[in-house]
């Protein structure tokens, strides 16, 4: 379905969940910035809040997220106390401005933590932000997930959850550290839908080790059978240089390049054949799916939870190593627990990194996010614009990319190559930074 050019592949880039990415943040931004950046929030402008919960009862050796084991009540209970602490200030350094449209709770696994922390956590929430028509969103381990915590979010009235799911193979299941037989995924989504939980999503890999067609197509075939609103499928990135614990991966048994984009297009094939749309490149839904619709009207975003439907322009990152997107700038807080809970002890926000972006790299911003959204983006007042169409030589020579004056369009086969030509537009990229993985 898709040509293969592996040459236009090679060069490692972003995932692009913003822009500049993480990788770009400095140490030169802290609590001033965050408290001016909030001072600016309007009385009426739309903003989702974040909460990070940097704890799983089980860590995966593929994991790159900032978690830790949830092994100490103690720590998961000062945790907790501090992130009441951090949605006291931040609430208090609103005062009121803003209108909280969603609310999004991710890890690590956020149903590490108790149930009822759960329960308080968003009470609070409720209160502070005055957010009580808010949509709740929540990731899930379906390892221990059980119905104490399908009670509390029917309680709670969360509206869409995601699965951490991979694989349902039980031999790849071992060689990434992620064993969950398949009746326990099968239970949760059950739970979760006799809690009034209206979108699930599955988290699916592929490029995992060992892993080839038979068995990617075997779990997609299962996934399918369960009927989630949404599914995100995502290349397995084997970065051990960066991610220490991806060592007891056997890189040997990787599959290689080629395979790689064989098992992403047999992804593709199987679930926009089963009905899903496809949305960007490794994300599908359901066509009544507000996902589905957001693509179809031209109003898919992107931000650091993936592509999503979501409008704000601002999202409020609380917890360790939480970033807030401004329009002017991104700011995180520590990832350290210890140096996070030490400033908010202080009554201080825990920014240490992040950066500010003036009216260029904004634009440049938009210009990336409309080539992974809607697949065309305006490239007017960019100054390198000729630069940029001389990168994307070789991609319009092949015919996935065309020119319409200032306007760059993406051909539909140009899909599994939209981060590398995003890359193109990307003033802070080289050719061969090892901080990526590979696009496919």
């Amino acid at each position: 379905m898709w040509p293969y050019h592996p040459d236009l592949l090679a060069r490692p880039v972003p995932r692009y969940t913003s822009y500049p990415t993480a990788a770009e943040f400095g140490d030169h931004v802290g609590h001033a910035d965050m408290a001016t950046a909030l001072d600016m929030v309007g009385a009426d402008e739309i903003v989702s809040l974040y909460l990070h919960i940097p704890y799983c009862r089980a860590i995966c050796w593929y994991c790159g997220c900032n978690t830790g084991a949830a092994n100490r009540t103690a720590r998961l209970d000062a945790y907790l106390a501090r992130l009441h602490a951090e949605i006291d200030l931040v609430a208090a350094r609103l005062k009121g401005s803003g209108r909280i449209a969603r609310i999004a709770f991710g890890g690590g696994s956020p149903n590490a933590i108790p149930p009822a922390a759960f329960a308080a956590l968003v009470a609070h929430l409720r209160t502070a932000f005055a957010s009580h028509e808010a949509t709740l969103s929540l990731e899930i381990d379906p390892r221990g997930f059980d119905a104490d915590w399908a009670s509390v979010i029917a309680e709670t009235g969360v509206a869409r959850a995601s699965l951490g799911v991979q694989t349902f193979d039980p031999a790849l299941q071992a060689a990434i550290g992620r064993v969950q037989p398949r009746e326990q995924i099968i239970r949760a989504v059950a739970l979760l839908r006799a809690a009034g939980v209206g979108s699930i999503n599955f988290d699916l890999m592929y490029g995992l080790p060992g892993q080839d067609d038979a068995t990617l197509a075997a779990t997609l075939e299962e996934a399918i059978a369960l009927a989630p609103e949404r599914l995100a499928v995502f290349g397995y990135a084997h970065v051990p240089h960066l991610i220490p614990r991806q060592r007891r991966i056997d890189a040997r048994a990787l599959p290689g390049a080629a395979a790689r984009f064989g098992q992403a297009a047999l992804a593709h094939d199987r679930l926009t054949h089963a009905g899903y749309r496809a949305i960007g490149f490794d994300h599908f839904a359901q066509g009544h799916d507000p996902l589905a619709s957001a693509a179809a009207n031209g109003r898919l975003r992107r931000n650091f939870q993936g592509f999503t439907d979501d409008p704000a322009d601002i999202v409020i990152g609380l917890g360790a190593s939480a970033i807030s997107a401004f329009p002017d700038r991104l700011l995180q807080n520590a990832k350290n627990a210890g140096a996070w809970h030490q400033a908010i002890g202080a009554g201080r926000f825990a920014t240490t990194r992040g950066l500010h972006r003036g009216p260029l790299e904004q634009r440049r911003a938009r210009a990336i996010a409309d080539v992974l959204c809607q697949g065309v983006a305006n490239l007017e007042g960019l100054p390198e614009r000729t630069a940029i169409r001389e990168r994307l030589g070789r991609f319009e020579q092949v015919g996935l990319i065309a020119w319409d004056g200032a306007c760059l369009r993406l051909a539909a086969e140009a899909l599994p190559y939209a981060r590398t030509i995003a890359a193109a537009i990307d003033a802070w990229r080289n050719e061969d930074d090892t901080r990526f993985s590979h696009a496919v």
